[in-house]
């Protein structure tokens, strides 16, 4: 790794770990191998959001140009975002993009990424099912992302009539994942997601 990315970020790591948020347990970040060019970083869901008490595993790979290109941050823990897919993880975020600045540094991602939890940007979508439910269907939506932070992320609420349906579907023989994201793309309406399921088995056969 270059020089100077690696002193970067050996001096940005520290700074993380002596910051507040590390204190308050909002945000933290280590080394993965003891390479500094690939990190795993944790936010904590924001109060008074879908993520509360939720634990967020992000996946961190420095490039050889950093500070002056942004680093590359994927979620490892599913969430339900409208800026982040609900597939791969991948982020839509300005400042991972073109909108990165040499000046700033893993706590300033950390702390956009909690704060992109807090207020999405639906109008600039990663991912356009999700973003599409919660401008159409905000309680559905807030419902859908409660389930995946409890179910994904260690988070506390537990909705009996959403793991019904999921139920039902795994009872069927649908694999629970495929199940939870088939529901959640159809707003929890079983049959639709049923007829989803079972048409896309049948194309594969």
């Amino acid at each position: 790794m270059a020089n100077i990315a690696a002193q970067r970020i050996k001096r940005e790591f520290k700074e993380v770990i002596k910051s507040e948020e590390v204190a308050k347990c909002a945000i933290k970040v280590e080394l993965v191998n003891d390479s500094f060019t690939e990190l795993k970083g944790e936010i904590a869901g924001p109060p008074d959001t879908p993520y509360e008490g939720g634990n967020f595993v992000l996946e961190i790979k420095v490039p050889e140009t950093y500070p002056f290109n942004p680093p590359k941050v994927r979620f490892i823990t599913k969430i339900w975002h409208p800026n982040i897919s609900s597939v791969t993880g991948a982020i839509c975020l300005d400042i991972l993009k073109d909108q990165w600045a040499a000046a700033m540094t893993l706590r300033t991602v950390l702390l956009s990424l909690q704060a992109l939890l807090s207020a999405a940007e639906p109008d600039d979508p990663q991912d356009a099912v999700v973003a599409k439910q919660y401008k159409e269907q905000p309680e559905m939506f807030r419902q859908t992302a409660k389930h995946w932070t409890s179910v994904y992320a260690g988070g506390p609420a537990k909705m009996s009539d959403l793991d019904d349906k999921i139920r039902r579907l795994t009872d069927m023989g649908i694999e629970e994942h495929n199940a939870r994201v088939a529901l959640s793309s159809y707003n929890w309406d079983l049959e639709r997601a049923t007829e989803q399921l079972f048409m896309t088995v049948m194309a594969k056969n």
